[in-house]
């Protein structure tokens, strides 16, 4: 943790972790215990004023699952202000719904997953095979 996260959002996120939705719940089962490409994560973690619903520190990577609040528009006011304070650490976001985790939770996986992976070194793994001209 950050020195810039004051005490109150550290005390939010020790009784948030003890209150997890449905949804947090389910995801938690394959982040946590490093089950996910062997990658830790953290749940409910205080960035600043702020609280990841999931942090890998490592990759630089939060995963937040979006109720139906995040449909109201104050709070996607709030989310995007949110985001861009976030993004300035360097750190990027990848949302999911509800829904999304109950009806595909295999997709949220797989998608997570490929932000983990490690980008390809020049030339490598970008799928095209340069062969030497025959003389």
């Amino acid at each position: 943790m950050k020195r810039d996260t004051p005490d109150y959002t550290i005390q939010i996120a020790k009784e948030l972790r003890k209150e997890q939705t449905e949804a947090e719940s389910i995801l938690w089962k394959f982040l946590k215990s490093r089950k996910l490409k062997g990658f830790k994560f953290r749940i409910q973690y205080p960035i600043g004023r702020y609280i990841a619903d999931f942090y890998c520190i490592e990759k630089r990577l939060i995963i937040e699952i979006d109720g139906e609040i995040h449909n109201r528009a104050e709070r996607k006011e709030y989310d995007l202000i949110r985001n861009k304070e976030i993004e300035c650490r360097n750190i990027k976001i990848l949302r999911f719904t509800n829904q999304e985790v109950f009806n595909n939770v295999r997709k949220v996986i797989e998608k997570t997953e490929s932000e983990l992976a490690p980008l390809p070194s020049s030339g490598e793994g970008l799928g095209v095979r340069v062969e030497s001209p025959k003389s």
